[in-house]
């Protein structure tokens, strides 16, 4: 196991696709820790819209465009993982687990989750609260308007452009994941 040296926080996720919500926590997380890993995770119960080099790439892109922007908070760093949240957060020497909470249905699950996390492991969660803008923003929506919308810029005030343009190119393949989405 590393020396824990600083407070490292890890932010958790599928980041299927990223929102600005989920730019929103990280930026707020570099101010609040020494240093955030941005945890890019593979669910085996979900399936992704984009595979994991597809969403580590955006979620690197992104990240590198808030560490510029703001070059004197925490460094930030993208890493991919598999299984446990709590065996990666020990693997990278984590000192908390970095959530945001969006709505009181958010809160009620992830503090369940959190509970467990620091029994199992001895990992402290930390929340932070969504903008307000944020507040309805969820990767799931993302997708539902992206399998069943026409015009994608709709999502403008959701993910970043980068996101977008990867949304519409996936909806050009026509995954199976949009497929089921419409009811095909």
């Amino acid at each position: 196991m590393p020396q824990k040296t600083g407070h490292i926080a890890m932010y958790p996720g599928s980041f299927d696709p990223v929102t600005y919500g989920h730019l929103d926590v990280i930026r707020r997380g570099r101010h609040l820790f020494d240093r955030l890993i941005v945890a890019v995770g593979q669910n085996p119960g979900k399936q992704h819209l984009f595979s994991m080099d597809e969403r580590l790439d955006m979620a690197r892109i992104l990240v590198e465009e808030i560490a510029r922007a703001e070059p004197d908070a925490a460094p930030v760093e993208v890493r991919p993982f598999s299984g446990l949240t709590v065996d990666f957060g020990a693997e990278i020497g984590a000192t908390a687990i970095l959530r945001g909470i969006r709505n009181l249905s958010d809160l009620q699950n992830e503090v369940q989750q959190a509970i467990t996390n620091r029994e199992v492991a001895g990992l402290e969660t930390v929340f932070v609260v969504a903008g307000q803008s944020f507040a309805y923003t969820s990767s799931s929506l993302i997708k539902q308007i992206t399998a069943m919308g026409e015009n994608l810029e709709t999502l403008s005030t959701m993910c970043p452009p980068l996101v977008i343009e990867r949304l519409r190119a996936k909806k050009a393949e026509s995954p199976p994941i949009l497929r089921k989405l419409r009811g095909e």
